[in-house]
């Protein structure tokens, strides 16, 4: 049997727990924690800034000034008419009106 079969093999007592070896437990741990050490090295070296470079100067807080409040609304003024410019819609009727015989039994 090879050492990695060996790693894998699974135990069951009369209960049905199932027991998980030891040292698959400690490989596991050892991959997730390598993947999380990754994770981080890899959102240090992607934020853009290089160790050479100067940061930038943040503004310091303070109120914005504009020259006008603004909600971004848009105003339209219209006088509303006194009747509706449109009338009720009336469907065409192309056939004679027919009454359904119905079935006694």
């Amino acid at each position: 049997m090879s050492r990695f079969a060996g790693l894998m093999r699974l135990t069951s007592d009369r209960n049905g727990v199932v027991k998980v070896n030891s040292k698959l437990k400690l490989g596991a741990a050892t991959i997730g924690a390598s993947a999380v050490l990754a994770m981080g090295a890899f959102a240090v070296a992607s934020t853009g800034l290089s160790s050479a470079q100067d940061e930038t100067e943040v503004p310091p807080p303070g109120p914005v000034t504009t020259s006008e409040i603004t909600t971004g609304e848009t105003v339209t003024e219209t006088v509303a008419p006194e009747a509706p410019e449109t009338t009720a819609a009336v469907p065409p009727i192309t056939t004679e009106p027919t009454t359904i015989a119905t079935v006694t039994p």
